[in-house]
């Protein structure tokens, strides 16, 4: 990848010695651990760890109901979106006699962890509780950190209930982590965790994942990319550039343009617009990590991208349909002027859970599959292993493996 194109690096052995602790202590401490970073991270002095039916009443309250319907709407539109990832296996007959099929089985307990801090993700919750609900998982928990007041953010409920989740721990941070890894007397051990958080979280995850805990994905700072030519707007362009570099001052944002010009106008634009933001100065932070590429052609803007595998790319080009066919490594895609990534954070259906810092090249984003396994079935009846025994005996004696071989031969003999 060009050197230009290198993410923010922080200091690995440091970050993974603090977050190690903290995974340490939650699991010989359980909820004692808990409180405790929950005063020495947040300054907030935690009475009870879990979220009462009572707070989740009065939260519901204070949602305006205008934002209700907002997200009632988006709601929807993951549902659809979701619900139509749904496979129906048939049966496949591969020898006469020899039936083979799979079978989608809803992972039994997972645990969700929504980023609070300085931006509560309420949306986070919608995109990994529609799916997990779709795909029938019998025990979802959500771990999320308080606000100031020590209590959850109100919209953050309200998408709880909304999804028909009820069991919700005041955790934020790698503590959430671990609790959901290792189970404390409040929060119940799961078998996978989800969700995107900062690099502290990102790298709880990654070391819990070591420990053979099924993670969602190494889904940490967030990214965008923009390929552009002068068919772009530049005012749309910078918003979009500014709607990703005020998620945190870790974030990145990359510009690619054919078209000095054009990178000029966006320039100018993000210069515009981030004077009007409440987040400016996290957003100037975040732009310090970021890059603006001038390439000779939007083919070799596109190589550059593939190389970066970036967490949201968007297309802002005459052609970007065709363009879209070059896309081999990114989390999601976004074409023409109008499809804004901010489309995709909240409701028009697709997932924003998605692989970061390059780990598109390998990873997919959250989709229903993430939440159920795919179990194989096969029968093979009287027929099919005399058809098919004489080839499993002569490759199992083939590997020296007399065992298996007999397997199938004390059955011929029948």
């Amino acid at each position: 990848m060009d050197k230009d194109l290198q993410r923010p690096v922080f200091d690995s052995q440091s970050l993974e010695k603090t977050v190690s602790s903290i995974l340490v202590n939650v699991k010989k401490s359980g909820d004692r651990s808990l409180k405790k970073y929950a005063l020495a991270f947040d300054k907030i002095k935690l009475t009870s760890i879990s979220v009462t039916k009572q707070e989740i009443l009065l939260a519901k309250k204070l949602v305006p109901t205008e934002l209700k319907n907002a997200i009632l709407n988006a709601k929807n539109n993951i549902e659809k979106f979701h619900r139509a990832q749904k496979e129906n296996f048939l049966p496949v007959e591969t020898s006469p006699g020899v039936m083979c099929w799979r079978k989608s089985v809803a992972i039994e307990k997972v645990g969700l962890y929504v980023p609070g801090g300085s931006a509560p993700l309420f949306s986070t919750l919608l995109m990994l509780a529609v799916p997990a609900t779709l795909a029938g998982c019998k025990e979802i928990i959500v771990c999320t950190p308080c606000q100031k007041d020590g209590k959850i953010n109100p919209v953050v409920l309200y998408v709880a209930s909304l999804t028909g989740i009820s069991r919700i721990f005041k955790v934020g941070g790698a503590q959430a982590i671990a609790a959901m890894a290792y189970g404390t007397e409040t929060v119940p051990r799961v078998d996978k965790i989800f969700g995107p958080g900062n690099q502290y979280v990102t790298c709880a995850k990654k070391l819990i994942s070591k420990e053979g805990i099924a993670i969602d994905m190494p889904a940490g700072p967030s990214e965008v990319a923009i390929i552009a030519d002068n068919s772009c707007v530049p005012e749309f362009v910078a918003a979009d550039l500014l709607s990703q570099a005020e998620h945190g001052p870790d974030s990145q944002v990359v510009l690619v343009s054919d078209n000095e010009k054009v990178l000029e106008k966006i320039i100018s634009q993000i210069e515009i617009q981030l004077k009007a933001l409440p987040r400016e100065s996290i957003a100037k932070s975040a732009f310090r990590n970021s890059k603006v590429i001038l390439v000779t052609t939007l083919d070799q803007g596109m190589d550059l991208l593939n190389s970066y595998a970036p967490e949201h790319l968007i297309i802002a080009c005459k052609n970007y349909k065709a363009m879209s066919e070059k896309v081999v490594n990114a989390g999601s895609v976004f074409l023409g002027n109008y499809s804004c990534e901010s489309a995709g954070d909240y409701a028009s259906g697709t997932n924003h859970t998605l692989p970061t810092n390059g780990h598109a090249k390998a990873f997919s984003g959250v989709s229903l599959d993430s939440f159920v396994k795919k179990i194989t079935f096969q029968e093979l009846t009287k027929k099919g292993i005399r058809n098919l025994g004489p080839s499993i005996e002569l490759m199992a004696a083939a590997e020296g493996l007399f065992a298996h071989k007999n397997a199938v031969s004390v059955r011929l003999k029948k």
